[in-house]
């Protein structure tokens, strides 16, 4: 039986504020700039819930929903949603805080996927991910229909085969 850890143990919360050097010509966060943080924040999510080093494996559609301006503060929270023998997936949001006017809003959201490796960068077991809230039992269950959507788009499962996804579609 694989060991098992609840999701709240690999929560992250990052905070950076917006300078300068992280800002195009309209004076908004650089997408890739934001698309770092959220790298940073997932793996350290999915280190907490491994005990392991990980590697990115995917990253599911990233909506820049508001620009995110020079000087806001950005705050990033992750969290393991499930756990597959090596893998994990991780959710994360971005909010955005103008702290002059008082004004916070969600700009991003995200789904990452990342695998725990060893010394020698060969895949290893990890514990299998426990939900505890009902927000984190509704990530959890979508979880294996994100993961076999995934999998299809790469060519490494055959539709057919991706039962959870075809159990959408199925009407009666």
């Amino acid at each position: 039986m694989r060991k098992q850890k609840p999701v709240s143990e690999s929560f992250v919360r990052m905070t950076e504020l917006v300078l300068p050097n992280d800002t195009n010509t309209l004076n908004n966060l650089m997408g890739g700039r934001m698309m770092h943080l959220m790298d940073v924040a997932a793996a350290i999510s999915a280190q907490r819930h491994s005990n392991r080093i990980v590697v990115t494996a995917s990253v599911d559609n990233v909506s820049f929903r508001e620009g995110i301006k020079l000087g806001s503060v950005v705050t990033l929270e992750a969290k393991v949603t499930r756990a597959f023998s090596s893998s994990m997936e991780v959710h994360i949001d971005v909010w955005a805080e103008d702290i002059p006017s008082g004004t916070k809003i969600k700009s991003n959201e995200a789904f990452f996927t990342f695998v725990a490796v060893d010394q020698s960068g060969r895949p290893i077991d990890v514990p299998e991910a426990v939900p505890e809230t009902p927000e984190e039992v509704t990530h959890y269950d979508g979880a294996l229909r994100r993961r076999q959507l995934r999998l299809v788009l790469a060519g490494r499962l055959k539709p057919q085969d991706a039962t959870e996804l075809k159990a959408l579609f199925e009407l009666e």
